[in-house]
């Protein structure tokens, strides 16, 4: 986890790619203790990125539903700021959702 507890991306990499490498290192050595701490670190890193990777998606659908919503507004209201406004928030939440789907 980040250090303000909110699931991170990097973090998660981070965390995976050094599991991964320790448990390597136990497997060269022999060593069950690093090859399970190994093991251990590269899930947590593996879960880490999955949980940022669903709040940045659930965050780009906020997005999309705040900015259509702006939209509707401004353009039923004659609000063009309103209006753009809410549509470059829609696509700012697109960008999110594309950002963190799952591959």
């Amino acid at each position: 986890m980040s250090s303000n507890g909110s699931p991170n991306k990097t973090t998660g990499q981070l965390h995976s790619v050094k599991g991964t490498t320790v448990e390597t290192i136990g497997n060269l050595t022999g060593s069950t203790s690093w090859q399970q701490s190994g093991k251990e670190e590269h899930a947590q890193g593996e879960a880490e990125y999955k949980a940022a990777q669903a709040k940045g998606y659930a965050e780009g659908i906020a997005d999309r539903i705040g900015g259509y919503k702006d939209s509707i507004v401004g353009a039923v209201s004659g609000d063009k700021a309103q209006q753009t406004s809410g549509n470059v928030q829609q696509e700012k939440g697109k960008a999110e959702q594309k950002a963190n789907e799952v591959s």
